[in-house]
């Protein structure tokens, strides 16, 4: 860990970069939650989803929210409490339990809690609920009562630089006095963090999933290829927001982990890449880490988790290659529909994330995709965009700063031939095939 050395007194602002879409109920008098957190990778809601779809509304909430009706959004997780935790809905609609994300649960709570606690979003994590209209920027009443939600509950959405309270708190060795400014949620901090403030600039986060946003301008492009229509940011109230398509992929870093965990095939992730080095290539194998289902572009909750290929040649080392190819497979599939979509011929890939340091991985991701993958010197960079929006709020960082220094970073250059590369990338997409209508015909 590194330790920036700040005394109190340096503390200008707090920024919050949180992760998207999990979902707290919580009483407002107490301030102790309803029920646990559900998280964004949860499935428990696909009825809800299944429902929705059923009665034909899925086509109006995407025009709304630029989202499909998923299980990885927030406003079936919000209903599921509702309906199924005792007492939650009655407590909603007497005025005492509230909604939040995790930026808003804490905000909540570093502002003085049940004693006159901010109950506050940002545009970008609101945009993630199904319950925002992504024009107006503001709660909308069809969705709420599509999905039974009394509008009392939700926080008052933002800008991802306001002042949220002057501080009613004293937590963990903070005085009360600092102001919380900056609010995004992550995939948007690390847009902002990487610099992609203009117009066609992407980036890609690898981490427990793999989420890859590119900056669209100051109007919400619909998608056609599977991709979220998503708020990028909003800086400073009045002005307009500025829109991403984003490429959400469930599982990436978690499935080395998984190997990890469940199979025990090393002690700790950082050594997948050793493993996958042992041999030179995949074997002919390949993992689709289809666990809750598949995200972007394809959106199959009856997907599941399948690895095609094997032989009696195949060993660990072909398991941890496939793991980590799975992951540049997938960007790929996002990075086809964004182009789709929005026309762009990337030339490079701005990457961070904790996977980036896997430098087997983003040579294969260069290759498969025939572009170049650049890391930055900073690869924290979902805490830098937080920490930017914080200091914009109070003036301290200029209006369109150069966030990422051009030295300092890495950058892979693609090795594949396009024979081999469209060779892989059709193998992939067959493995995908394979994994795809599972759970309505296993048992049957």
């Amino acid at each position: 860990m590194i330790s920036a050395n700040a005394r109190f007194e340096d503390i200008a602002a707090i920024g919050i970069a949180n992760q998207r879409e999990t979902t707290v109920v919580w009483d407002r008098r107490t301030g102790k939650p309803l029920h646990h957190a559900i998280v964004w990778q949860d499935t428990r809601t696909q009825d809800i989803c299944d429902d929705l779809s059923a009665r034909g509304v899925a086509d109006r909430v995407r025009e709304k929210t630029g989202l499909p009706v998923a299980t990885y959004f927030s406003a079936t997780k919000l209903k599921w409490i509702l309906d199924n935790v005792e007492g939650a809905r009655a407590s909603a609609e007497r005025g005492d339990a509230i909604f939040g994300t995790i930026d808003t649960w804490l905000i909540w709570n570093l502002t003085g809690g049940a004693s006159g606690g901010v109950h506050v979003t940002d545009v970008t994590n609101a945009s993630r609920t199904l319950l925002m209209n992504l024009r107006a920027l503001d709660w909308d009443d069809e969705l709420l009562e599509m999905f039974t939600i009394p509008r009392t509950m939700l926080p008052k959405i933002t800008s991802s630089n306001a002042k949220a309270g002057w501080g009613k708190y004293k937590v963990r060795g903070f005085a009360a006095g600092i102001p919380v400014c900056g609010n995004l949620g992550d995939q948007q901090a690390a847009l902002v963090g990487q610099g992609c403030l203009s117009k066609g600039d992407c980036k890609n986060t690898y981490g427990t999933g793999c989420f890859m946003l590119l900056h669209t301008g100051e109007k919400p492009v619909a998608s056609k290829f599977g991709l979220l229509t998503t708020v990028a940011y909003r800086f400073d109230d009045g002005r307009a927001a500025n829109y991403a398509l984003e490429g959400s992929v469930a599982v990436a870093g978690s499935l080395v982990q998984w190997l990890r965990d469940n199979l025990g095939l090393f002690a700790a992730s950082k050594d997948v890449e050793a493993m996958a080095r042992s041999v030179e290539d995949n074997g002919d194998v390949y993992f689709v880490p289809a666990f809750s289902g598949l995200f972007a572009p394809r959106w199959r909750a009856d997907a599941r988790g399948t690895i095609v290929g094997m032989t009696r040649f195949t060993n660990r080392g072909h398991l941890a290659r496939a793991a980590l190819e799975a992951t540049a497979y997938q960007t790929r599939d996002v990075l086809e529909a964004m182009r789709g979509d929005a026309n762009v011929q990337l030339s490079s890939l701005k990457v961070d994330g904790g996977m980036t340091a896997n430098d087997l991985l983003m040579q294969f991701q260069a290759d498969v995709l025939g572009i170049a993958v650049e890391r930055p010197k900073v690869m924290e960079t979902t805490a830098l965009g937080a920490a930017y929006a914080a200091a914009r709020a109070i003036g301290a960082w200029p209006e369109k700063p150069a966030i990422q220094s051009a030295g300092g970073g890495m950058r892979w250059e693609p090795r594949m031939d396009q024979r081999t590369r469209d060779k892989l990338y059709e193998r992939w997409l067959a493995a995908v095939e394979r994994s795809l209508g599972w759970v309505e015909t296993a048992g049957g």
